[in-house]
C-alpha cells in the first residue's frame, strides 16, 4: 500500500507542477500590475490576485483550504500574525487566505526564481539571514508595514519544521516586533500542509484538505519579548496537539 501511495504522489506531483506553471503564466500578467502601484494599493492588489489564483489552483490539485477564526481580526486593528512552518505549501496559503492584505517575510533567494520571483518579491519583505544589514533593514520594513495598517505574517520557527514535534523553537524577531510596536499577536496553525508537500520527499504531492486556524489575539503590552514568545509557543503547541 505504501509503495502505491509513493507512486501516486509522484504522478500527482507532475499534475500539480503542470497546472501550477499553466496557471502561473496567467497570474503573472496580473502580478505585473504591482510594479505600477504604490502601497497600500499594491498589497491589496497582490492579495486579490493571489486569492483568486490559489482559490482556483488548490481545489484542482485536491487541496482545498478551510479557514477558521477569521473573526479574531478586529476592524481598525492590525496584528503580527505568527504561523507554524512545515512545508513549502505554507507559502501559497498564508498570503491569499489571510482575512485582509498583509506582507510576509521571506528568503531573498526566492526572488531570483524565474517568474515565481515576480509574485514572491511583491508580496514579501525579503531577507538574507546571513547578512546583518539585511536583517536590520527587513526589521525596519516590517515596522513600516505595521505602521501602514497591514498585518505582518511571520514564521517564527525560521525554516521548515522537519521534526516529528508540532513546533520547533521560536526565534525572538516576531515577538520583539510586537512588543516594540504594541501590536497584538495572532497565533495561527496550518494543518496538513506537511502531508500535501512533505519536506523530506522530493517531487511528491498528495491531495489532502488543508486548514488555517486563527487563535485569539495575545496582547503584547506589559509583557517581555521572552514571556510573549513562550506564551504564544505554548498556546500554539497545545492547540496543535488538541486539533491535529
Amino acid at each position: 500500500m505504501k509503495i502505491f501511495k509513493e507512486i501516486f504522489g509522484r504522478i500527482w506531483a507532475l499534475w500539480g507542477a503542470v497546472l501550477f506553471i499553466a496557471t502561473m503564466l496567467i497570474a503573472v500578467l496580473f502580478y505585473l500590475v504591482c510594479y505600477l502601484l504604490k502601497e497600500p494599493r499594491k498589497a491589496i492588489w497582490h492579495r486579490h490576485v493571489s486569492r483568486i489564483w490559489m482559490g482556483f489552483y488548490l481545489p484542482l490539485i485536491g487541496c482545498p483550504v478551510k479557514v477558521v477564526g477569521a473573526k479574531y481580526f478586529e476592524k481598525n486593528k492590525n496584528y503580527v500574525v505568527v504561523c507554524n512552518h512545515s512545508s513549502f505549501m505554507d507559502i501559497p496559503i498564508t498570503t491569499p487566505f489571510m482575512p485582509r492584505p498583509n506582507k510576509t517575510i521571506g528568503k531573498s533567494t526566492f526572488a531570483y526564481i524565474p517568474l515565481v520571483g515576480i509574485f514572491y518579491s511583491n508580496g514579501s519583505i525579503l531577507i538574507n539571514r546571513k547578512s546583518a544589514k539585511s536583517r536590520s533593514d527587513s526589521y525596519k520594513k516590517m515596522k513600516r508595514v505595521l505602521a501602514m495598517g497591514f498585518d505582518m505574517v511571520i514564521y517564527p520557527e525560521g525554516t521548515r519544521n522537519r521534526t516529528a514535534e508540532p513546533l520547533k523553537p521560536f526565534y525572538d524577531g516576531a515577538f520583539k516586533l510586537a512588543t516594540e510596536t504594541g501590536k497584538a499577536v495572532i497565533p495561527t496553525l496550518l494543518f496538513n500542509t506537511k502531508k500535501v508537500l512533505p519536506a523530506n520527499k522530493p517531487f511528491y504531492l498528495y491531495p489532502c484538505k488543508m486548514a488555517m486556524h486563527f487563535l485569539p489575539p495575545v496582547e503584547s503590552t506589559n509583557i517581555t519579548t521572552k514571556e510573549l514568545k513562550e506564551k504564544v509557543f505554548k498556546t500554539m503547541w497545545d492547540y496543535y496537539e488538541a486539533n491535529s
